[in-house]
This record gives structure tokens, sequence and C-alpha cells, in this order.
């Protein structure tokens, strides 16, 4: 573990997410307890094992996402809760007092937060696709900000249909909440449910942090790399799936064009090296390359993305079109980002002044390099020229005052 995580800092990546108990889930072969089902006996040595991992993980400049437990345990609706569907089975075994904040449930997070809350970024996900009642989930989530004296992010993930149903009522000051995790069925829709989420949780009156986790199916979400095993773009049944080019568009730069803070990948079950039995990161090599090339975008251009929002109105987009992305802060700077390439006209209307017209390249990174056009004034509508190289290819142009 310590060799996989060197490998994923040395790569430029900075966030990781885990499951610290997952018995009666999918992998079902993990648990703090001295037996899976004791709990209220922990396993201190194993505990003191997972420190090592995360104390490293740290000093390598990593951000920890810790998914508190899994949605086969998370309460007593064996399967979570379904739309039509009979939602009173007996108590899952598995579970922690059966969603409640009972002992099992408050010794669980005392130990978790205790041991490793003196980590210095992280954030406590209520659970995998959370199945656990409203009142429920505002009352973990209490007892885990009255825990953490360091007020760590606290988020909570869903089921990519029930996104309104889990949301909406933990918003603003109905709890104390602070962050979406998301997860959807397609990476088209990756940008447009990051805009729709920060924007639903600024008008509450309390903007949440919107991270993706888990973009596109569970078939396939983070597919490998190209060539990777034999991987041509289609499955084993012969299916076209979609590549690392299309997750470099519509899922990284989707998710931070968006005004996400960044997203996790999700290895997809028919494809090699799944979300199961994963032994070879390398798999998914270049799509970190392509994580490192965005941070090292905003980072040596020194991008004021915390003062910026997403603005396609400004480039004639709806953001569910995926033709184009803006992030602006208005007067200042511009990001446009065309998905799959081609010019773009940018309503300069509102802006005053002279801005200069520059390309990044996404796929190798390096120095902003100059297009078509150099220069276009404020106070109308412009037309922002053509990137240096294949106009088909994504490219983003800077455009700043």
């Amino acid at each position: 573990m310590i060799g996989a995580i060197n490998y994923l800092a040395a790569k430029g990546c900075n966030v990781f997410s885990f499951l610290p108990y997952n018995a009666g889930g999918d992998g079902d072969n993990v648990w703090p307890f001295t037996s899976r089902n004791d709990k209220f006996h922990y396993d201190c040595s194993k505990l003191d094992q997972w420190g090592i991992v995360f104390d490293h993980a740290t000093s390598l400049g990593h951000y920890l996402h810790f998914k508190l437990q899994e949605t086969e345990i998370d309460d007593n609706r064996r399967g979570g809760h379904k739309p039509g569907g009979n939602n009173n089975h007996a108590k899952v075994p598995t579970s922690l007092d059966g969603g409640k904040l009972g002992n099992e449930r408050k010794l669980y997070c005392r130990e978790i937060v205790a041991r490793f809350g003196h980590l210095l970024a992280l954030n406590w996900n209520l659970g995998e696709e959370n199945t656990q009642s409203t009142a429920e989930q505002v009352a973990m989530a209490k007892y885990i900000r009255d825990l953490d004296p360091y007020d760590h992010i606290i988020v909570i993930h869903t089921f990519p249909n029930r996104q309104d149903q889990v949301y909406r009522p933990l918003l603003g000051d109905k709890s104390v909440l602070s962050g979406f995790s998301l997860q959807n069925s397609s990476i088209r829709d990756s940008h447009w449910q990051v805009v729709k989420w920060v924007d639903e949780s600024a008008k509450a009156g309390k903007p949440w942090v919107t991270a993706f986790d888990e973009s596109g199916t569970a078939q396939y979400a983070q597919v490998p790399d190209l060539d990777y095993a034999g991987f041509k773009g289609f499955d084993k049944e012969g299916k076209k799936v979609h590549t690392e080019h299309d997750v470099r568009k519509y899922t990284l730069w989707g998710t931070l064009m968006g005004g996400g803070i960044g997203c996790e990948y999700y290895f997809g079950y028919k494809l090699a090296e799944n979300d199961l039995i994963c032994e070879d990161w390398r798999s998914r090599d270049r799509s970190w390359d392509y994580c490192r090339i965005a941070l090292n975008f905003f980072s040596d251009e020194k991008i004021p993305f915390w003062q910026m929002n997403n603005a396609d109105g400004l480039v004639g987009a709806d953001p569910r079109s995926n033709q184009r992305y803006c992030f602006a802060k208005s007067n200042e700077i511009y990001l446009v980002y065309p998905p799959n390439g081609g010019s773009s006209k940018l309503d300069l209307g509102k802006a005053k002044g002279k801005f200069t017209v520059k390309w990044f390249n996404p796929r190798k990174g390096g120095d902003l390099q100059a297009g078509s056009v150099n220069h276009v004034a404020g106070g109308k509508s412009v037309s922002i020229g053509n990137p240096p190289g294949d106009a088909k290819q994504d490219w983003l142009a800077v455009i700043r005052r």
C-alpha cells in the first residue's frame, strides 16, 4: 500500500477514497474490529497500521476521503431505498444500529475521528450510496461535527437518480453537512450536475464543496488506458464504451469548469483492473497524467479559481450540452473549454478594457500558446479564434485582462 501511494504521488495525484468498513458490502473484507461482527472491540494493531498508511499519504500531500460505510450496510433497508419497492426488510446484521445513532455508530465515529482526525486534509463521507433516513443523516453528521475539533468537511453520497430526494432536505441550515460527493451513470452528466449543485447550495445560503467521485456506469466508469490489457474502447462483449479521452473532457474538465473542487476515479467492474480486484494503478497511467496537467495549470498560471464561477451562458452554451464550458471571474479572467474542439464566441459585453487570448493543451500541458487571435476588447461579444494545434482536439482558452 505504501508503494501504491508513492506511485500516485509520483504521478501528481493528491486524493484517494476508501472504505474503513465494508462488512456485508461488495468487498466484505474491511472492518476496524477484532472480528467481523464484534462492533464493540476494536483492533488497535490494525488501526495503527492504517495510521501508518494515512500518515504517509498525508506527508505526500494526499487528501483522504473517508467513506465511512457502504450502501449494503448503512441501515435496515436491505439493498437501499428503492422507489415503489418494499423497504421494510429486517435489520442488516452488519449495519450499525440499523442506521440510527446508537452505541455502535457512536463508538465507530469516535474511534475514526479520534485516531485520524488530526490528518491535515480529509473529509468525512457519511457513506457510499447512503440510504439512511434524512433524520439519521442529520444526527450522524452533527455527531461527527461535535466530535471533530478540526472541523473537516462532512459530505454525503447517493445514487444518481436520488440526488434531489437526498440532497435538498439537507441544504442550508437544515444540517451541518458541507459537501456533495457526486455519482452519475454517464460521464457526460458530470458538468451540469456540478453546476446544478454548486448553484443550489449557494441559493440555500450555505455553499457546499462539490466533487465527483463516481462518474460513469458501474460497468465501465473510469476505463483503463487505451491498449492496456488489450483495451481498444470496447468491452468483452464488443460493446463500444468511452475512453480515457472522454473521461478527461467530461469528468475531469467538466467538473473543474463547473466549479467543482475535483474528482476521483471509480474503476468499472467489467474491464481490466476493476474496482474490487485492481492491483495495478498503472492501468490508468495516462489519466493520472491528465489530472496532474490540470492541477499544474491552475497553480502555474495562478488562476484565482476560488473567486470564479461557472459562466457557460457567456459562450452561448447550456451546461447539459457539453458543447463549451466557461469558468470566469467577471472582467478579469475567463477560461473557455470546448471538449470537442472548435472556436467559440465569448460575451464580454459587461467587461471593459483589453484582454489577451492564450491557449493551454490539456493533453500535454506546458506553457500557454498563441492562437489565431491574440487580443480581444471588452464591451461586446468577441471571437476567441482558433487554438495553435488541431482545432478538433480539446484546448483550453485563457482570456485574461
